[in-house]
């Protein structure tokens, strides 16, 4: 009977334990996606999860630890999308941006901090190997011309997009329609 109790109680500690490493690493994406990962401190993720510094160490005894286990919750949540059926340039595209329309704010942050954080670039590997994996579906069927790869590269760049739309207000839509003429005249 006392083994039954004695299971019950590492049960209710295990499942609190994950529900504070939880709140950790939705604390740290909360504020990688607003102040980004390189302005992000330790002491500001205790704080927001509610929990003292050393608990945080606790649980991500690294930076690069925290900034997996944030990635890999994010993803979760803004799943990307899978370019693997993508046959169409337009068609593609418009799924990537809409993706980027959603994911912005963090992708920006993210861009910006990996230049400055290692653990940053570090995660961001699946990010560039879904640009690669985007660019090679929409290259099929196309010329193998370096500027014809060069174009489709530069179509499915994050950074691309928000240029476009960001920073010169064109429409998702007319995004698609523009790099997808400078594809075609590649």
């Amino acid at each position: 009977m006392s083994d039954e109790k004695r299971k019950y109680e590492l049960k209710k500690r295990a499942e609190a334990m994950a529900d504070t490493r939880l709140r950790i690493t939705e604390a740290a994406v909360e504020l990688h996606g607003t102040v980004g990962p390189a302005r992000t401190t330790i002491s500001a993720v205790a704080e927001r999860a509610g929990v003292q510094r050393h608990t945080v160490y606790r649980h991500f005894p690294t930076e690069a630890d925290l900034f997996g286990a944030c990635s890999a919750h994010w993803g979760t949540l803004h799943p990307a999308p899978d370019p693997s059926g993508w046959k169409d340039l337009g068609e593609g595209l418009d799924e990537l941006y809409r993706w980027y329309e959603d994911v912005e704010p963090m992708l920006s942050n993210v861009y910006r901090d990996a230049e400055l954080v290692e653990a940053v670039r570090r995660v961001m590997e699946p990010t560039l190997e879904l640009f690669e994996q985007a660019r090679s579906a929409l290259s099929a069927g196309l010329p193998r011309r370096k500027t014809v790869r060069a174009a489709v590269a530069h179509a499915v760049d994050f950074r691309t997009w928000r240029s476009l739309v960001r920073d010169e207000g064109l429409t998702r839509a007319q995004a698609v329609t523009l790099v997808s003429a400078m594809v075609a005249s590649a």
